[in-house]
């Protein structure tokens, strides 16, 4: 592989991501698999998995966290994507194990994501000390992550 190649298939990443922020999903699809055959990449994968989601292909998305997860093993964003997804689908029993190793992955930013829905995981299980304790460890990471404070507020009124 050459440097040329490499560089390149970030250069389309980066072109893919931009599509997807600004919604056109099936550009972001082409160029995200555009990237992929000139150089996989567990970014790539991962991203693609997010626009999958976004247009609604929740397996196809869970499918290319796994392959982002074969790419690099140590990249925890696909890890708690699947998580996320399975939260999505009220599979929080499948869902928990991803979200755990998501806590745990060398690299990964922002590591405050995959607490949070860990909690939001528990939550769906009414283990509702589980749900407290990772959004307070959500908190613990981000303190500002207001989606954690407002689970957290909201979870206190309800048990109490």
């Amino acid at each position: 592989m050459s440097q040329e190649t490499l560089t390149r298939a970030w250069e389309v990443l980066q072109d893919a991501y931009q599509a997807q922020m600004e919604g056109d999903y099936d550009l972001a699809v082409e160029l995200y698999q555009s990237s992929l055959e000139l150089h996989p990449t567990a970014e790539a994968h991962t991203f693609l998995g997010w626009t999958y989601h976004f247009q609604g292909r929740i397996e196809d998305a869970i499918n290319e966290c796994r392959r982002a997860i074969d790419v690099d093993p140590e990249f925890g964003n696909p890890y708690n994507d699947i998580g996320a997804y399975l939260i999505e689908l009220n599979r929080f029993d499948e869902a928990i194990p991803w979200l755990e190793r998501a806590t745990e992955a060398q690299r990964y930013q922002p590591r405050h994501f995959p607490h949070y829905n860990l909690g939001r995981a528990y939550l769906g299980k009414e283990m509702y000390a589980n749900a407290m304790r990772c959004f307070q460890d959500a908190l613990a990471v981000e303190p500002r992550y207001s989606l954690a404070r407002k689970a957290l507020e909201a979870l206190s009124r309800k048990v109490n």
